[in-house]
């Protein structure tokens, strides 16, 4: 049985970020997403937020701690991508990646570790993608920022380690969203040979990790990367 928690996932609007506030529904929890636009799904509370103004974020766990308590779970999940050859990348396709893939998460969990210091119990969850650590061409920008929050966990486990707060990376692989059906036919079927599970993961499989990782049971992982890939990234 796991304890509900106040849980707030960033990007909870679409995606892999609607299913992982979906499943934190399911299992019990109190739980809001922030958004740009959009809502989340069915018994969550949407706040508007911009992961990259750190004012529209405090604003937002202002909302979240008064009407749900203290977060006691944070998703960093926001993400964007600018994918483009590195001779190609101009310098903003670049540092906006990054700016909101990192620096969101640095704003998120900074905002979110004030309560959970207070509480002596927090769980922080950052959402990775397998290239952070395989690559990907045309992706330096993306990998990048993704491969940082492996850095950022593991250096947040030693900081608060002690204090009763976990810090892990679960790390997706082809997913089955928006963004992989828009992709042709035959590279669809180039990514299935790659990957030894011979097929896509679903946004479930990928939330149900995280779930498990903000449960009691996991108290006693963090700084971990949890590849959620099918096989795809093994010992990478």
């Amino acid at each position: 049985m796991t304890t509900p928690r106040t849980v707030l996932v960033t990007g909870g609007n679409r995606g892999i970020g609607y299913a992982i506030a979906e499943e934190f529904v399911a299992q019990g929890h109190r739980v809001a997403v922030t958004a740009r636009s959009g809502e989340g799904p069915a018994g969550t509370l949407t706040v508007v937020a911009d992961v990259t103004d750190s004012a529209s974020i405090d604003a937002a766990f202002t909302t979240v701690e008064a009407e749900l308590g203290p977060v006691e779970v944070v998703v960093a999940n926001a993400g964007v991508t600018k994918d483009g050859l590195l001779m190609r990348m101009t310098e903003d396709d670049f540092t906006s990646v990054v700016d909101t893939n990192l620096g969101g998460a640095f704003r998120v969990v900074k905002r979110a570790s004030k309560g959970m210091l207070k509480a002596r119990f927090g769980r922080v969850l950052l959402v990775s993608s397998v290239v952070g650590l395989y690559g990907s061409p045309g992706q330096v920008n993306y990998a990048s920022s993704k491969a940082a929050l492996v850095g950022f966990a593991r250096s947040l486990t030693r900081e608060l380690g002690g204090r009763g707060v976990t810090a892990n990376v679960v790390a997706p692989g082809f997913i089955e969203t928006d963004m992989t059906a828009a992709l042709a036919d035959d590279q669809k079927a180039g990514y299935l040979q790659s990957i030894p599970a011979g097929r896509y993961g679903s946004s479930a499989e990928v939330a149900k990790t995280l779930a498990w990782l903000a449960s009691d049971d996991a108290a006693y992982i963090s700084g971990a990367v949890i590849p959620v890939d099918g096989g795809l990234g093994m010992g990478h």
